[in-house]
Formats: C-alpha cells, structure tokens, sequence
C-alpha cells in the first residue's frame, strides 16, 4: 500500500496509472478519489492489498481548505463559472461566529457536479448539459471545524468530518451564512482515518528512485485496517482461518477483527451472533506467509 501525496491537477485514476507503472503492479486500487483541484492524501493499494481497499471509505477524513468569500460559483470552486458577486464585510469575528452552525450533525445538499448517479448517470453529467435536479439533504458529521487564518476576502479552515461530506458545499454554505457567499479555491486532504499526509509521498519524489528502491515507500497491507482490533491466533486457528473457517472467539457479534498468525497479517473477520470468528477478506495464503505485521 502506498501513501501518496497527490499533486493538484492530477485526477486520482491519472495518479493510481502513473503509481502502478512505477512499482510495475499488475493489479490496483484507490480508497477514495480526490478531485483533481484537490491535493494531499490518497492511499494506493497493489496486489492483495486492494482486497481492503475498501475499509477507508467509511473513514472520517481531515481536510485544510481555503475559501475565497464575496464570489459564487456553479460547481462551488474555482474551476466554475461566476454566477454571483457580492462585497465582503466580514471580519474574522464574523466568520468565528457562523462556524457552530456547522460543527456535529448536519445537512447537506449534494453539489450538482459531483459523481453521484441519477438514473445510472453521474450528476456532473446532468450538470455539463444544464440540468439541475432535486437533490435530497444528506446528514453528514463536522466533527471539527477550526479557522485557520483570515485576510480581507480568503479564509483558511481545518476540517475533520465523516464520510460523504462535500468540502465544497460546506464552504459555500458558509459562504451564504456570512451573506456575501463563497467557494473553494484549494483543498488538502491530510489524513484519512489514522493515516496522515505527513508519511506520504509524492510522484516525483517516487520516480527519482532507482526501480529497486522504490518498495522502501510501501507500507503493509494491514496498515489499511489499523482501526480494528487484533486477533493474534494460533497455528490451528489460523489453519482454519486460511481454510475459510471460522474459529470460535469471544466479543461483541458483528464486532470486525484484523487476523495475525505468527506475527503474519491474515485478513479481516467479523464475529458471528453465536461466538465464532468468521474471516471476510484474506490475503492469499503465499502473501500471508510473508506478510509483515505493522502491529
């Protein structure tokens, strides 16, 4: 698994291309796309890994983004057209004011340009040919929500949320509960669960390796699935558990496990309503011989 630092105006798929010739990856995966505005985190998963590539999608996400108040655009960011300007006479005061609004639970209407589909097509499509559909408000979670820095007409904001939460539509909606409106003009993804940024690389920074160095960027597949608890098990257990078996075990029923043997990463379980540990997802018996655990 590899943590990137994806560079602004690379869509994620460009930078997943790019990052499987690099390490010469015959299968691979993204956790989470970013837009191509966006910079910062974007966790890659080659080989086996991408069997969990999954787990981050329910991750809560921190993000540092920089608002441009006074003007509105369609898609909420820079790469949209101006559709209202208006002046600004917000102070930092002001702006730590509206902030509570927008901490806990709240609702969000999706943006019309974003990749949620409609009738099997992406609202950015609707979008491209003028159509605005009904959205339904989504609740999502601001766990944090911090002003970072403030300057006349730019705002800087740090933003810890759960999944599903649109930063663009956080900062327009802002933007309106000051009353001169607002967009996004830069976006930083900087951690994802309890990855961060700051252990990630860059693609340039990858391609000046000699092709036998590159590997030292990778981290273990279990780095994936940090969050859950670890079930350290013995040899027939995880003869069992390489079988598809479940194993009996004590803890809460539904309550998911990541599986090592022998200090080996396994896979992922879930424990049954009557007390076995079930595996879901495993890495091929070859790879769990030489995997390394990062617990």
């Amino acid at each position: 698994m590899l943590l990137l630092d994806k560079s602004a105006g690379m869509t994620s798929n460009t930078a997943l291309q790019v990052a499987r010739r690099l390490f010469n990856a015959e299968k691979a995966g993204h956790t989470g796309t970013l837009d191509p505005l966006a910079t910062g985190l974007l966790p890659l998963c080659f080989g086996e890994a991408t069997k969990f590539a999954g787990e981050l999608l329910n991750a809560d996400k921190t993000y540092r983004a920089t608002l441009c108040l006074g003007v509105t655009t369609d898609t909420a960011d820079a790469e949209g057209q101006v559709l209202l300007t208006r002046p600004v006479t917000v102070s930092a005061a002001d702006f730590e004011a509206v902030l509570p609004r927008f901490r806990g639970e709240i609702e969000q209407v999706p943006p019309m340009y974003s990749a949620l589909k409609r009738d099997g097509k992406a609202l950015y499509e609707y979008a491209r040919q003028g159509i605005e559909l009904e959205r339904a408000p989504r609740r999502v979670t601001i766990h944090e929500l911090r002003l970072l820095g403030f300057a006349g007409d730019t705002a800087e904001i740090d933003v810890s949320c759960s999944k599903g939460t649109y930063i663009r539509t956080l900062a327009a909606d802002i933007g309106e509960a000051l009353g001169c409106g607002a967009h996004l003009t830069a976006l930083r993804r900087t951690r994802i669960g309890k990855l961060s940024v700051e252990s990630a690389v860059t693609l340039e920074q990858i391609e000046t390796r000699a092709p036998g160095e590159r590997d030292a960027s990778l981290a273990p597949a279990d780095a994936l699935v940090e969050d859950l608890r670890v079930a350290d098990l013995a040899e027939p257990e995880v003869a069992r558990i390489l079988h598809g078996q479940s194993v009996r075990w004590n803890g809460p029923a539904g309550e998911r496990w990541r599986l090592y043997g022998d200090g080996r990463f396994l896979g992922i379980a879930s424990v049954t309503a009557d007390g076995w540990l079930q595996p879901k997802r495993l890495l091929a018996a070859e790879y769990a011989a030489s995997s390394v655990a990062s617990a």
